[in-house]
């Protein structure tokens, strides 16, 4: 059972999670039947394949995910062990309550009647908010991450592309389907804005750079680094592959703002010095957000 995260019953983290989940599953249902659905974009998963069975026979999308993810669910725990808890089975029963419930009241027509690659955009960055809200809480709305653990497990391929590839599949199936290649694309540019948004929600918005620079002023550069940015920084020893020379290697991680310092320092004291900057995602530590608060913030 250790694959489950649970929280105490009525504990102020019990509260959170369930609340993230209602949230969250609202915004999922939001996003498919105001912007996803009715242009018939297929972004993958089970409510990809739900899309397709609606427009096709008339089902409702939120009853044929549940009928997929029900039985997706039971054979996931008994192949791959207890990975999926209430709170995952509470996320797909409320997605797909959610979805019908809207559907029921506002009907097949889009927001955007004109627009679906605007409604594609919108509708991925709502789902992709309510898919990370569901993460937050430590659980999913189900799908064909299921069936992407499952293939793994039996052929030991990364997970990733496991996902990659089963949704593929289901783009191109309702792009066959529906006769309309258009769809391909719509479907892309929902589920790269879903990507996006999911990130945004679990590691937040960082301006920081992680920096690594090669000079021979390593020790003049290390100290503008702590004294005048008041940043810290490491020193790596290497060979250079080249020429065999030997080479210090300082690694930090600056804002924006004092990267464009330290830039203008570098150029001053040594023009040929070699600088690699690459955005950082997420930094966790002393002088960014602690391992602890984020933990705590989850």
């Amino acid at each position: 059972m250790g694959y489950i995260v649970r929280y105490r019953f009525l504990s102020s983290k019990w509260f959170k999670a369930y609340f993230l989940i209602f949230l969250g599953a609202i915004l999922i249902a939001s996003g498919y039947v105001f912007f996803i659905t009715p242009h018939r974009i297929v972004p993958g998963g089970i409510y990809g394949i739900s899309i397709v069975l609606h427009h096709t026979f008339g089902t409702p999308v939120g009853l044929m995910a549940l009928a997929f993810n029900i039985p997706l669910t039971i054979v996931g725990i008994k192949v791959l062990g207890p990975r999926f808890g209430i709170k995952t089975i509470t996320g797909f029963i409320l997605t797909s309550t959610f979805i019908d419930s809207l559907s029921y009241f506002y009907g097949d027509q889009p927001l955007l009647n004109e627009d679906p690659l605007l409604s594609s955009i919108y509708g991925g960055a709502m789902i992709g908010l309510g898919v990370g809200f569901l993460f937050k809480a430590k659980a999913t709305c189900g799908g064909t991450d299921v069936i992407a653990m499952m293939l793994g497990k039996w052929t030991k391929w990364p997970l990733g592309r496991l996902m990659m590839m089963v949704d593929s599949v289901i783009v191109v199936f309702g792009s066959v389907i529906f006769g309309n290649w258009a769809i391909p694309l719509y479907s892309l540019v929902a589920i790269f804005f879903m990507g996006k948004v999911i990130d945004v929600v679990l590691q937040g918005i960082s301006y920081d750079k992680v920096t690594l620079i090669i000079s021979e002023q390593h020790m003049l550069i290390g100290e503008k680094i702590i004294h005048h940015l008041n940043r810290g920084a490491t020193i790596f020893q290497g060979k250079g592959m080249f020429n065999g020379s030997e080479k210090n290697m300082i690694f930090t991680v600056l804002n924006r703002r004092e990267l464009l310092m330290l830039e203008e320092f570098i150029n001053q004291i040594d023009p040929k010095a070699f600088v690699i900057v690459m955005n950082a995602d997420e930094i966790l530590g002393h002088g960014f957000r602690s391992l602890n608060e984020k933990m705590s913030d989850d």
